[in-house]
């Protein structure tokens, strides 16, 4: 077992946030409903125009338009005379004496009911919400406020990711509202949010585009493992209720679904996020169309480039994402993308971050060609790949750190290593072609813990240069003389999933 020297410990201080990602996407259609008449208008809204004292026409264009959303979810429960029994893990272990015997138990049926708000966008049924909203539920009904009429919905298609739901209602002449263009956004336009509240009826507020291109996990919304949301944010106050509803631009056109607020109280707090009206409606078209949403396959994970990544590789700015792992077989494999690689342009636009190539390659159909500008070892290539459609049953390793480390004891201080046997290979799962060296402690005081390296990660590069064992690890420490040192290290997941990361580490942190 070798304990690593001083300027070895540290390289693990500069770890910024990672996006482990497999998979990038878009839309495809299968021939199943015929196109809902929707009226789309792109006309750019006038933002030199003297400020207005209502709006009350932009209400009475919009509203009519939303509508209330009242979901039932049956739920069936069986109860045991003895109340231990109700509890699945105590049958689990003590079986269920009563199975055989309905005297002993019965059944009870109870409903779990949901509110929410949705958008008619064509006369003849069709409406858009959230889907949250709507997933999971027994019984769907739509209430037109105006006309004091309800009608039973269907869902004609769902997708998690972007948070869209389509459903369809038997009625015609409904007041379908316009679509506006949200490419057009800019952050300081006036939106208004129109819903139902907490069940108080349809409410009007008022607000900003406070930001656009919001990540849904970078603001806490539950990971759906696709990273796909590129959320509008707005302080137009946003309540239980109004997910599924209307954010409008000054001319009453949709620009957004409500979908989601961040909250430390679940009221407004001026924090609100919406779905752009482009993304939805793409969603929604395939939905219509097919049933489904299809979405393509890169095949890689990645990370965002950070200043020490940028000084490391050689790059002249921060834009790009580092690849950090190529599936086997994958798209990105088959046309010679690597480990390593920067890309920093797809489809001959600049790539600024994982997100935005994702949002890049989700305008791209699976099955069709598309170009990766990247760099290898300072020189730029161009790359030519088939993207793929993504399996149902993929998932996403997406539990690295989110934010760089800020250590401040000594950075070379705290890890040892040791050489990979059959033993160890064995009993943590590593590959028998993987080379490198293990890490067998960390100290919890360390940088390295800080950082987030962790016991049994194996390092498997050091400065480009392969590590064979633990003592390729030692003496390739003590030869560097760089200000920082750039590390690949091979990680298994808690979840079972394995993948690489590179990692930019301070070599010249001093101790206390």
């Amino acid at each position: 077992m070798n304990r690593l020297p001083k300027p070895v410990v540290g390289f693990f201080a500069g770890l910024t946030g990672a996006v482990a990602v497999m998979a990038l996407f878009y839309f495809t259609a299968w021939a199943k409903e015929p196109a809902p008449a929707i009226n789309v208008d792109k006309t750019p809204i006038v933002r030199d125009a003297k400020a207005v004292t209502s709006f009350a026409p932009v209400v009475k264009k919009a509203a009519p338009s939303v509508v209330n959303i009242f979901s039932t979810h049956i739920v069936h429960e069986r109860l045991y005379r003895n109340p231990m029994f109700n509890d699945p893990f105590f049958r689990q272990f003590f079986g269920d004496p009563y199975g055989q015997n309905g005297g002993n138990q019965r059944e009870i049926t109870r409903k779990e009911q949901s509110l929410g708000s949705g958008i008619i966008i064509s006369p003849d049924g069709y409406i858009l919400t959230a889907n949250h909203v709507v997933d999971g539920m027994d019984e769907i009904k739509v209430a037109i406020p105006d006309s004091n009429t309800e009608f039973t919905a269907k869902v004609v298609g769902a997708d998690p990711p972007t948070d869209v739901a389509v459903l369809k209602i038997d009625a015609t002449g409904l007041p379908a509202i316009t679509l506006g263009d949200s490419d057009q956004l800019e952050v300081g336009d006036v939106v208004l949010a129109i819903g139902n509240p907490f069940r108080v009826g349809r409410s009007v507020t008022m607000g900003i585009v406070s930001a656009l291109g919001r990540n849904g996990r970078n603001i806490g919304m539950p990971d759906n493992g696709y990273s796909l949301q590129d959320f509008i944010q707005t302080d137009a106050a946003i309540n239980p209720g109004n997910s599924g509803g209307a954010l409008v631009d000054a001319e009453g056109r949709l620009i957004g679904i409500n979908t989601m607020i961040k909250s430390s109280s679940m009221g407004n707090e001026g924090i609100g996020f919406a779905v752009p009206v482009n993304l939805a409606r793409h969603v929604m078209e395939r939905l219509i169309s097919g049933g489904k949403v299809a979405r393509g396959y890169l095949g890689i994970r990645m990370q965002d480039v950070n200043a020490d990544l940028a000084q490391q590789f050689n790059l002249s700015g921060q834009n790009g994402v580092l690849v950090d792992d190529v599936m086997p077989d994958g798209p990105a494999d088959k046309a010679g993308v690597k480990s390593g690689d920067v890309i920093i342009a797809f489809n001959g636009k600049e790539v600024d971050d994982g997100h935005g190539l994702q949002l890049a390659v989700a305008d791209c159909a699976p099955g069709s060609a598309a170009t990766v500008k990247l760099i290898r070892n300072g020189a730029e290539k161009i790359l030519t790949l088939k993207l793929g459609e993504l399996p149902d049953n993929i998932t996403r390793n997406d539990k690295g750190q989110n934010s760089p480390s800020s250590a401040t004891t000594d950075a070379l201080d705290g890890v040892t290593v040791d050489d990979l046997n059959s033993d160890i290979r064995q009993q943590f799962q590593i590959p028998d072609n993987l080379k490198g060296a293990i890490v067998s402690s960390v100290d919890q005081n360390s940088n390295a813990a800080d950082a987030g390296l962790q016991q049994n990660d194996v390092i498997v590069e050091i400065n480009h240069q392969a590590v064979a064992g633990s003592q390729d690890a030692v003496n390739l420490c003590v030869q560097a003389k760089t200000k920082r040192i750039l590390v690949k290290i091979w990680r298994r997941g808690e979840d079972g999933l394995v993948g690489t990361r590179f990692l930019s580490v301070d070599n010249t942190k001093k101790g206390k």
